[in-house]
C-alpha cells in the first residue's frame, strides 16, 4: 500500500456501514462531494480491487437494477475494519504536507469511536505544537533578513492556525456541542435533501 491510500481507506470506511457494489461506492462518493479522490471511477475500480486482493473486502452476493448487468457486492472483513481503524489512525494522528489526508480523514472521523477519534485529535495538536515551537525557535534565532525567512513565517502561521482549530474542535468533542453520530448514508442525506427541497418551494 502507498503511504496513503486516500481512496481504498474511503471504500473500506464506506463498506463498514454496509455491504455495497462498487457503482454505488461510487455514487456516494459523487454525492457526498468527497472531491479529495480523483481519478474517478477508475482510480476507486483499482482501490476495490486491492482491497479484495488483501483480503479486506469481499464478494457477498450480486446486485442488479433494471437492465444494468450484474454487479458484485462487496462487504468489509474483520480484517479490513482493523486496517480501517489503523489507517484512520495514522491519517489523523500525522501532520502530512499532502493536505488531502486530513481533509480524507475528517471526512471518514465518524468511524472511529468518538474517544479514539479525541485521542488522535490530541496526538496530532501535540505534534502541531511541537513543530509551531520549533519554527518560533529558528525564527528567533536567525539572524537574517526577514525576507529570507518569509517562508517559515508562513508554516508557522499554518500550524498555528490548524492547532487553533483543533483545539476548538476538542473542546467541543468534549462539552457535546460536536454531535458524534457517525458516517451519513443515503438514507439521512436523502432526508436532507427532502428537507431543503421543502424549504426552498416554503
Amino acid at each position: 500500500m502507498a503511504r496513503w491510500d486516500v481512496t481504498g481507506t474511503t471504500a473500506l470506511a464506506l463498506l463498514a456501514q454496509r455491504a455495497r457494489h462498487p457503482y454505488e461506492l461510487h455514487r456516494f462518493i459523487i454525492d457526498t462531494h468527497k472531491d479529495f479522490i480523483a481519478g474517478l471511477p477508475r482510480s476507486l475500480y483499482h482501490a476495490v480491487d486491492r482491497l479484495a486482493r488483501a483480503g479486506f473486502i469481499e464478494p457477498s452476493g450480486t446486485s442488479r437494477e433494471g437492465r444494468a448487468p450484474e454487479r458484485t457486492v462487496y462487504a468489509i472483513t474483520a480484517e479490513g475494519r482493523a486496517e480501517l481503524a489503523h489507517r484512520l489512525r495514522r491519517m489523523l494522528e500525522r501532520p502530512d504536507h499532502d493536505t488531502t489526508v486530513m481533509y480524507a480523514a475528517l471526512s471518514l472521523i465518524g468511524v472511529l469511536d468518538k474517544r479514539e477519534a479525541e485521542r488522535c485529535l490530541q496526538t496530532r495538536a501535540a505534534a502541531l505544537e511541537g513543530t509551531v515551537s520549533a519554527a518560533e525557535t529558528a525564527l528567533a534565532d536567525l539572524d537574517l533578513p526577514r525576507l529570507l525567512v518569509l517562508e517559515t513565517e508562513y508554516a508557522r502561521a499554518l500550524h498555528a492556525a490548524e492547532l487553533a482549530w483543533l483545539r476548538g474542535v476538542l473542546a467541543d468533542l468534549r462539552s457535546g456541542r460536536l454531535d458524534w453520530s457517525g458516517l451519513l448514508d443515503e438514507t439521512v442525506l436523502g432526508e436532507e435533501r427532502e428537507s431543503r427541497r421543502e424549504e426552498g418551494e416554503s
